[in-house]
C-alpha cells in the first residue's frame, strides 16, 4: 500500500466515523451546534451578523460569495452568502432596510438561512446609533439515505435507532438582533444571532405518521462583537483599516484580527489572524461601485495536514442614493429645459 492510499483511506474513515457521531449524538440528545458560517471578509458583510450594520452609509449595497473550506477534505464545509442593504427615510426619520440569504453544506448536514432585517436610526454622542431586528426561517436537512456504516463497526450498528437512515428535514423561525454605532471612520457593533436558540425537529419530507421518530437539532445562540476603522496616512493616497472580530455561542469563544492597507480606494491588501485556527491573506480591488474581494486562509491547526487551505471570495455593488430633501417638489420648467 502506498503512503497515498494510506492517506486516503483514513480521510474516508475518518468522513464516516464524523458523519455517524454526530448523528448517533443527534439520536440520544437534542444535537446543538455554533452554526453561523465562518467568513474571513466579514468586514464586508457585516449585516450577516449584525442586523444593526444594514443601512450604515448612503449606498445600497449588494454583497454575495462563497467559501470553500478545507479543501483536500471530503464534504468540507461549503458556504454560500448574499446580503443587501439600504438606507431609507420614513416620516422624517433615518431606517435602514436589508435582506440576508446564507447557504451552508457539511458532511451530510445542509443548511439554509433567508431573513429580512429592519433598523432604527438615530443621532447620539457624536455618531449614528442603530438597533436592528432580523426575522428569518431556518431551514436544517440531513441526508440519512447516504449514511455508511463499515462492516466491523465497532460503535455502530446498522440497526440504531438513533441513526436515520432516510432525508429528514425540518425548519423554525429563527430572531437576530444588534446595535451599531459609527461616527465618522469608526464603527463597531454587537449583535446575538438565533436570539431564541430554536429548536428545529427534522423528518422524512412528506410524513405524517405520527409515530414516526422525530430528531431535533438546535441552533445555539452566538453573541458577536466588530469593530474597525479607516486610518488615512497623511499625505498619501493609503490608509490603513484594521478590524477586529469576536463570537462566542457560550461554550466556545474565538476571536480574529485583520489588518488592511488600501490605496486610493481602489486596491487593498492585508494579512489576518483567526485565534488558533489560521492565517489569514486578503486582495480586494473597487471601482466604480464594483467589488471584488479575495481571501485565502492558511490552517495553523493540526488539519494542515489533510487541507491545502480555504479559499473565499465576494463580488458586490454600490449604488449611491440621495436622501436629502434638496429636490424634493421641485421642477424644471418646459420652458427652460
Amino acid at each position: 500500500m502506498t503512503p497515498f492510499m494510506a492517506i486516503d483511506i483514513r480521510r474516508k474513515i475518518m468522513r464516516v466515523a464524523v458523519a455517524v457521531a454526530a448523528v448517533a449524538a443527534m439520536g440520544a440528545v437534542r444535537a446543538t451546534a455554533q452554526t453561523d458560517a465562518q467568513l474571513s471578509q466579514y468586514y464586508e458583510v457585516t449585516t450577516f451578523y449584525n442586523p444593526g450594520a444594514i443601512g450604515d452609509t448612503d449606498l445600497l449595497r449588494i454583497r454575495g460569495g462563497s467559501r470553500l473550506q478545507w479543501v483536500g477534505i471530503d464534504n468540507a464545509p461549503k458556504t454560500f452568502l448574499g446580503t443587501a442593504d439600504m438606507p431609507l427615510k420614513l416620516m422624517g426619520k433615518r431606517i435602514g432596510v436589508g435582506l440576508v440569504a446564507a447557504q451552508e453544506s457539511q458532511g451530510l448536514y445542509s443548511s439554509l438561512n433567508i431573513a429580512a432585517q429592519v433598523a432604527y436610526k438615530f443621532r447620539k454622542f457624536g455618531g449614528e446609533w442603530s438597533v436592528g431586528l432580523q426575522i428569518g426561517m431556518y431551514d436544517q436537512k440531513f441526508k440519512g439515505s447516504e449514511v455508511f456504516i463499515p462492516d466491523g463497526d465497532d460503535f455502530h450498528q446498522g440497526s440504531d435507532e438513533g441513526i436515520p437512515m432516510q432525508d429528514i428535514h425540518g425548519m423554525a423561525l429563527d430572531l437576530g438582533a444588534g446595535i451599531w454605532y459609527r461616527r465618522k471612520n469608526i464603527w463597531a457593533g454587537i449583535s446575538c444571532t438565533h436570539l431564541t436558540s430554536p429548536v428545529i425537529t427534522m423528518k422524512t419530507d412528506g410524513s405524517e405518521s405520527s409515530d414516526e421518530k422525530n430528531f431535533e437539532f438546535q441552533a445555539n445562540r452566538t453573541l458577536y462583537f466588530m469593530s474597525g476603522c479607516n486610518i488615512p496616512i497623511k499625505n498619501t493616497l493609503f490608509e490603513l483599516m484594521p478590524s477586529v472580530l469576536v463570537k462566542s455561542d457560550f461554550t466556545f469563544t474565538t476571536g480574529e484580527i485583520n489588518a488592511r492597507c488600501r490605496y486610493n480606494k481602489f486596491l487593498s491588501f492585508g494579512v489576518g489572524y483567526r485565534y488558533d485556527d489560521a492565517v489569514i491573506a486578503t486582495v480586494a480591488a473597487e471601482l466604480k461601485g464594483f467589488y471584488l474581494g479575495y481571501s485565502f486562509d492558511y490552517s495553523t491547526s493540526a488539519i494542515a495536514k489533510a487541507s491545502s487551505g480555504s479559499h473565499e471570495i465576494f463580488l458586490g455593488y454600490s449604488l449611491k442614493l440621495d436622501l436629502s430633501d434638496k429636490n424634493k417638489n421641485k421642477h424644471k420648467s418646459i420652458r427652460i429645459m
